[in-house]
């Protein structure tokens, strides 16, 4: 014999707006944990809080690959979540960042040696390169990158989900 549970008491439910904490800090990792348990992986998640930002970084012995997801697909589309219901009501932002791993940083190394080949390129045949299509954290640290670089120039060009980083030379007369 099953017991039937009372009309909105369903054990899977997700809890109501009022059980949240106020603080966007501790509901992001509210959020990362469930999603590791979700996952079935164990991992510390330690949350800092800057003035401008929130980072989230998952540290274990798990292969966190699942959790990264395709080209950091899936940890994308965490980080958007937790910033949704992080700052939920909330008037005043912060830019959220979930990492696991060290997966962004060493993302962001391989993004910066191919943001330096496409300048090299650009300076040395002329033309504008295309680098492939990223999603916008990515893109800001190619240009991050080439930023004072005085011989090259980059600037966004396309639509999502295509939106791509030109690297373009500067001519000198």
């Amino acid at each position: 014999m099953t017991e039937e549970l009372p009309e909105n008491e369903d054990e899977s439910a997700p809890a109501e707006p009022s059980e949240w904490p106020e603080d966007p800090a501790e509901r992001v990792r509210l959020l990362v944990e469930a999603f590791l348990d979700e996952l079935d992986l164990e991992g510390e998640v330690e949350v800092e809080e800057g003035e401008d930002s929130i980072t989230a970084s998952v540290e274990g012995d798990d292969d966190y690959g699942v959790l990264i997801g395709r080209r950091g697909q899936t940890i994308d589309a965490l980080q958007l979540i937790c910033y949704q219901a992080a700052f939920r009501g909330v008037r005043d932002r912060k830019r959220v960042t979930v990492d696991a791993a060290g997966y962004r940083a060493e993302r962001d190394e391989m993004l910066e040696g191919r943001a330096d080949r496409a300048a090299d390129d650009a300076v040395a045949t002329g033309d504008e390169i295309e680098m492939d299509p990223m999603n916008a954290r990515e893109r800001r640290v190619i240009h991050e990158r080439l930023r004072d670089r005085p011989e090259v120039e980059t600037f966004s060009a396309g639509d999502e989900p295509n939106r791509r980083v030109v690297v373009a030379p500067l001519v000198t007369d």
